[in-house]
């Protein structure tokens, strides 16, 4: 593969790789649009805004890993868009690190993130190579943000983070909210790992609104597995969903609906199951993000024995500050600028204070500490 194309975006077609896309082109980073159907990744490519000034090209790749280390090969980074993540990134990550490429992707699938974590980091950290899952809204921004708390006071070693966003799911994103029904939720309790009861449910409070929300643990989030080892934090649970009460509790439903008539099953009939939900609930592509609609907030709340601090995110678009995440990654891995090699958060690897920066740049998610 051409050198000159540094960035593979494997899932080019997706909401979310189409963003990704976009992203890129306003970086001038050159790029490989892959996926498994050349004529769609190809009509998808040309809807992505000003891509008549970006420098790519599409390539078609079959699902095993060698045909994914051929496409790989020559290539810096691999920004994997593909999901649910605990069927489709064992293959993936496994083709960077065969081909010598860092790793990103977009999950927010605790299960997943704690496989990498404990399979893949210490393989990619022996190659100098970066594996960063969940590099993306719904856990990065939220991440840096608990990394600049701690940096503004070290006595605390406690932290609640809630995430919620306004917005239509997409189809990837709804099939993993399904799929993580079978996988178990932990938080983080004194450095152990506790899981969360199943069908977990609690009534939130978020700045500006009146209303209480319904969250959820929603398979744990990454924040416990990036903080198992801190020398500093040694609690943290995370929980979040949709700013709609009503689609909350259809989930909620969900998850008990599950837990009774589909865990029960053999692992292949769960996955067509779940699949096939997830397929009545959301199958086609949602409308572009709308700024006075897609609204996104993270509150970061931490505590040590005498001490609070609190921050709050404030955003709009979730799925553009995907795209725009995925794409300073990037950017930041061809030119060599990544802090850690191995298993590591977005914030990690790249700066807290960047990271949030290049969000608030773009209009995108601000930041406020109290």
């Amino acid at each position: 593969m051409s050198a000159k194309n540094p960035v593979v975006i494997y899932g080019a077609s997706g909401f979310s790789g189409r963003l990704v896309a976009e992203y890129l082109r306003e970086y001038n980073i050159p790029f490989i649009a892959a996926g498994r159907n050349h004529g769609k990744v190809s009509e998808v490519m040309k809807n992505v805004p000003g891509i008549e000034t970006a420098n790519y090209e599409v390539a078609e790749v079959g699902n095993s890993v060698e045909e994914l280390a051929r496409l790989f090969s020559g290539a810096r980074v691999v920004c994997n868009t593909v999901g649910p993540f605990i069927y489709s990134g064992p293959l993936v990550i496994e083709a960077c690190l065969k081909s010598g490429c860092h790793y990103l992707d977009i999950s927010g699938e605790q299960a997943w993130i704690r496989q990498v974590a404990e399979k893949w980091g210490p393989e990619f950290a022996k190659r100098n190579l970066l594996a960063a899952p969940a590099t993306a809204f719904m856990s990065a921004p939220s991440d840096a943000a608990i990394r600049l708390c701690v940096e503004s006071n070290k006595c605390i070693d406690t932290f609640e983070v809630l995430t919620m966003f306004r917005g239509t799911p997409t189809f990837g994103s709804t099939q993993t909210i399904f799929a993580v029904l079978q996988t178990e939720a932990h938080y983080l309790e004194q450095n152990q790992y506790k899981r969360w009861p199943p069908a977990t449910a609690l009534d939130v409070v978020t700045p500006g609104q009146v209303q209480t929300q319904l969250a959820l643990a929603w398979g744990g989030f990454p924040h416990p597995v990036w903080f198992k080892s801190h020398p500093q934090i040694a609690n943290v649970k995370s929980f979040g969903g949709l700013l709609d009460r009503q689609i909350m509790e259809s989930v909620i439903a969900t998850e008990k609906l599950y837990l009774q008539e589909i865990a029960p099953l053999s692992k292949e009939e769960r996955e067509r199951r779940l699949s096939e939900m997830a397929n009545s609930v959301q199958g086609g592509t949602p409308p572009r993000e709308n700024a006075r609609e897609n609204r996104t907030i993270d509150v970061i709340a931490g505590r040590g024995s005498t001490d609070v601090v609190q921050c709050v995110l404030l955003g709009t678009c979730c799925y553009k500050q995907t795209g725009l995440i995925q794409a300073f990654a990037a950017r930041n891995l061809v030119r060599g600028a990544s802090l850690k090699s191995g298993f590591a958060s977005a914030a990690e690897a790249f700066g807290a204070r960047e990271l949030l920066s290049v969000l608030d740049d773009h209009g995108l998610s601000k930041m406020k500490m109290f």
